[in-house]
């Protein structure tokens, strides 16, 4: 049972840093689109006005009303222009022939002429001027020359695709870091919880040496009791080999066989019930249900769970009246264990936690030992174990579902 789960964090890495390459990539294309999209558009308006400026150069009628209607249409144009001559020379005196161009108009001639230099130059890189024509005697001649750039809306769609993709960096960044950070806290709770696990799983049968002894040293001389309390203390001994063989084999993946589940459960419930006196608590403790059923499981490991759930569930009860209930259910094709106890209950908010590693409400007990159990069922005997029922004051039922 392997407690690190590297390549899988890896994964959720390189899928994270996937999705937000992709959400910033479609992002880019898309907004790319929508500015050829708006490019487009400004160049067929800025063609309209071209073409306005030749009716109206063109024209030999009255084109008051047509100048006034012109002029009220193309107003609202939001995007910078520069009207000059055949060669690029700007009248700075007529504000008609420069829109949405912010400039220092106490600047001298010569700097007026750099600077609008410079901008027709950048517009020019960006969209190609537009002539106005004029016919005259037959011949064509370009009477005006359209110069214009992006829209403000342009330019600000330009850079938000690259302002998304630094914000999505960011967030996989801070991502990562809390995702580090969590798993270093998770880390550090799996080895608070092996040790926590570890003196859970020792304490009893070290407990029940440490009896078995005084038991020794007060009927020493009782040969039939003697002989009782070292069978006792041999099953202890047994016990505590189970434990090192279970321990010794995390990280590789057990063994399922066909197992006669009552006969498992009755090793682990008979097991118990000779050492309640020694834990202080009046516990009774039944084995109900089928005592044919078989199913594919591994004998160590699925001990150990019920162990666990057993040992929670002695934990969990604080009176003297006490009782802990393990039904055996058969079905076509799953077998079902029911372990319930009339203990203090869970909380419906904890219900989830208590299989968390290195989550505890006490300092003994679920700091690892229902993880364990939550990883031996669901993940090597392709079962499940969840909390079925639980009332607080009055006990809680944990359910295993096994395959047959």
């Amino acid at each position: 049972m392997k407690m690190s789960g590297g390549p899988a964090s890896v994964n959720i890495k390189i899928f994270l840093l996937v999705i937000a390459l992709c959400i910033g990539g479609g992002t880019l294309l898309y907004t790319n689109s929508l500015v050829d999209s708006l490019q487009v558009k400004e160049r067929e308006m800025v063609q309209f006005f071209a073409k306005g400026l030749e009716y109206v150069a063109n024209s030999t009628e009255d084109t008051d009303d047509i100048t006034f209607l012109f002029e009220n249409i193309i107003r609202p144009i939001d995007f910078p222009l520069i009207l000059t001559d055949e060669d690029n020379n700007v009248n700075f005196h007529n504000k008609t022939d420069i829109r949405n161009i912010r400039y220092d108009t106490n600047l001298s001639e010569k700097k007026l002429k750099e600077f609008f230099e410079e901008k027709i130059s950048e517009m020019d890189a960006t969209n190609r001027p537009i002539p106005v024509l004029y016919v005259i005697n037959g011949d064509t001649i370009i009477l005006t020359k359209i110069h214009y750039g992006d829209s403000e809306l342009i330019n600000q769609l330009k850079f938000y695709p690259y302002l998304l993709l630094v914000i999505a960096a960011l967030f996989v960044f801070i991502g990562y870091i809390g995702f580090s950070q969590i798993k270093k806290s998770e880390q550090s709770n799996i080895w608070v919880g092996m040790a926590k696990e570890t003196a859970h799983q020792f304490g009893t049968p070290i407990s029940s040496l440490m009896g078995w002894i005084e038991i020794l040293k007060l009927n020493f001389s009782d040969s039939d009791k003697v002989l009782d309390t070292a069978e006792e203390i041999q099953n202890d001994v047994e016990k505590l080999n189970k434990i090192t063989y279970r321990f010794s084999k995390i990280g590789s993946k057990p063994e399922l066989k066909d197992e006669c589940v009552y006969e498992v459960l009755y090793k682990v419930t008979e097991y118990f019930k000779r050492r309640l006196p020694q834990s202080g608590k009046r516990v009774e403790l039944l084995l109900n249900g089928d005592q044919e059923i078989r199913a594919k499981l591994n004998h160590e490991l699925f001990e150990w769970v019920f162990e666990n759930l057993i040992k929670n569930a002695l934990d969990a009860i604080e009176h003297d009246h006490g009782k802990i209930v393990i039904d055996i259910i058969p079905h076509k094709k799953k077998v079902e264990v029911d372990v319930t106890d009339n203990g203090k209950g869970i909380d419906l908010k904890r219900r989830k936690d208590v299989f968390r590693p290195g989550y505890s409400t006490k300092r003994r007990g679920w700091g690892l030992g229902l993880s364990l159990s939550k990883r031996i069922i669901e993940e090597y005997h392709k079962g499940k174990i969840f909390v079925k029922s639980s009332m607080l004051g009055e006990g809680t039922t944990f359910k295993v579902i096994l395959k047959k």
